[in-house]
């Protein structure tokens, strides 16, 4: 049976090279002990404070499963690194200890030089799809039905985490969040109402739904048809959304090896946006997984690597946070439509699809200006009927492909300035939504300062922290737009003759351009 549903892509996330979607493994029935030793009177398992328990409680009725530990344990990283030792893990630089932001982290133990290449976490004790399962027949059976990648992985995590102490990999499993922080860990209704004014609210409904998904197709093709494999009461859609958490928030693409990848150890590096460190196989030698320092470290600074130029909006999304340093990779979408009473709307809809492009249209905006390709659509939106042939000039232009079309011989200053007009009523329009968003009773005291603490007050608190700390990012992005589009506007205004103040569209005239004016303007701009 076609499984249409296991090809699904990432949540709207581009993958980066090298990354844990955490940058962009496992055996069989298991007879060979584990080689590590546990300490005293502890076990693998977390052991927490009272507080810590209850909350461990809360977190397993609320995920449905019964592995992993929270999120600040300390302990089962030691074991983990213990037992990696045992394995072939290099002596480490590095040490698992708990950091202000991402509860846990690895810090330098000595001082650390850019370039220096760290971790060395042999190949063989990295999980990937061609991993050995401690079931088999469940891998021979997800082979066999055609699985692509991502559902295989997730599918192997509970397999293995079902095994308990019997799994491999059970002293890696053992450090995994029992409650992972990535945007499936929230309910429809608390997208719906903490990303109302954020474009994000979609993409989180859209990957909780595809996600929700690729699960019932398993289930009703894979999973019901092998009670004995898969037993219904441990193959659970919170199961396999935990799963997926721990895949969004930990799996790396690793350039050299071309594939999909869970390293231990590696998995416990942090992000900073301004980070350009990721992990990657040696090249000297491909049996082990490093990453090599972009700057120096002194002793005891917390080391981080980059999961990819990703926005806030993507963070949140993949991994659950949101960065509290300035990101420079920030943007927010804006949506474009054609008017469904423009006359010439079947003419625009046809040039529109002949480009892979459709009504509405979501363009990114960074902090930087305008895209080429936003300019060009809403130059098609609002052409007159004067210049139909043009329509698909227009069209192609509002692609990426299209991106350095000279338009300009086709449109008059009015049509320039209609464009922009539109731009700035749909920016408005979001500026509006957000406003009333961050300033309703429910969070306009919410300190953003807060978003990373661990630990918190209460998940609601959390939810809020975040929201409120995304929608000020996304804001602050169209403030800035807001200003030169204004600009903008009134030089279109004040000329009356001559060349236009915008040549082919982002592209910086001898005047300045759209993107010169931003530049003059950036003091003024900073206060939002």
């Amino acid at each position: 049976m076609a499984m249409a549903i296991f090809a699904m892509a990432t949540p709207a996330l581009s993958l980066q090279p090298s990354l844990p979607l955490h940058n962009v493994m496992l055996h069989p029935c298991f007879s060979t002990p584990l080689r590590f030793k546990a300490r005293s009177g502890t076990g693998i398992f977390c052991v927490l404070q009272q507080q810590q328990q209850r909350k461990e409680h809360h977190d397993r009725k609320r995920t449905g499963v019964d592995w992993g530990c929270d999120p600040l344990s300390l302990e089962n990283g030691t074991l983990l690194k213990e037992w990696l030792s045992t394995e072939g893990l290099a002596k480490q630089k590095l040490e698992l200890e708990r950091v202000e932001s991402g509860g846990r982290g690895l810090v330098a133990k000595q001082s650390l030089r850019q370039g220096e290449r760290l971790l060395f976490v042999p190949s063989r004790l990295i999980i990937t799809a061609q991993s050995e399962w401690g079931c088999k027949e469940a891998g021979e059976l997800l082979k066999e039905a055609g699985v692509p990648e991502w559902p295989v992985l997730a599918t192997y995590l509970i397999s293995e985490a079902s095994l308990g102490r019997s799994s491999h990999w059970f002293p890696y499993i053992a450090t995994l969040p029992q409650s992972p922080t990535s945007i499936l860990q929230w309910t429809e209704a608390e997208v719906g109402t903490w990303l109302s004014a954020s474009p994000v609210r979609e993409r989180a409904l859209d990957c909780i739904r595809d996600v929700t998904e690729t699960y019932k197709d398993l289930q009703a093709t894979v999973f019901a048809k092998h009670p004995q494999v898969f037993p219904a009461k441990t193959y659970t859609l919170e199961a396999f959304k935990w799963a997926f958490g721990i895949l969004f928030s930990r799996l790396v693409r690793m350039p050299s090896l071309g594939q999909l990848a869970l390293v231990p150890w590696g998995d416990m590096l942090n992000h900073s946006p301004q980070a350009a460190a990721f992990l990657d196989s040696d090249q000297s030698n491909a049996k082990a997984v490093v990453f090599v320092t972009d700057k120096s470290y002194e002793s005891g600074e917390q080391v981080f690597i980059s999961y990819g130029k990703r926005s806030s909006g993507e963070l949140l999304l993949a991994y659950g946070f949101i960065p509290p340093e300035l990101n420079p990779h920030d943007f927010v979408e804006l949506e474009l439509a054609l008017n469904e009473e423009d006359p010439l709307y079947d003419a625009k809809l046809a040039a529109l699809r002949e480009q892979g492009l459709s009504s509405p249209q979501r363009f990114p905006v960074r902090k930087d200006g305008l895209p080429e390709q936003l300019i060009a659509y809403a130059c098609l939106v609002v052409s007159p009927a004067t210049i139909p042939a043009h329509f698909s000039q227009m069209a192609e232009a509002a692609t990426q492909a299209g991106a350095g079309l000279d338009i300009q011989s086709i449109l008059s200053r009015d049509d320039e300035t209609n464009a922009y007009e539109l731009i700035l009523a749909v920016c408005e329009n979001s500026v509006a939504d957000y406003s009333k968003f961050l300033e309703s009773n429910e969070v306009q005291h919410v300190d953003v300062n807060q978003v990373g603490s661990i630990p918190r007050t209460s998940r609601h608190q959390m939810l809020k922290e975040l929201a409120v700390a995304l929608c000020q990012a996304e804001r602050r992005i169209l403030y800035r737009l807001q200003h030169i589009l204004r600009t903008e506007l009134r030089t279109l205004r004040s000329k009356s003759t001559g060349d236009s103040f915008i040549g082919t569209y982002g592209k910086k005239r001898s005047n300045g351009g759209l993107f010169g004016l931003f530049k003059w303007n950036v003091d003024f701009l900073e206060k939002y």
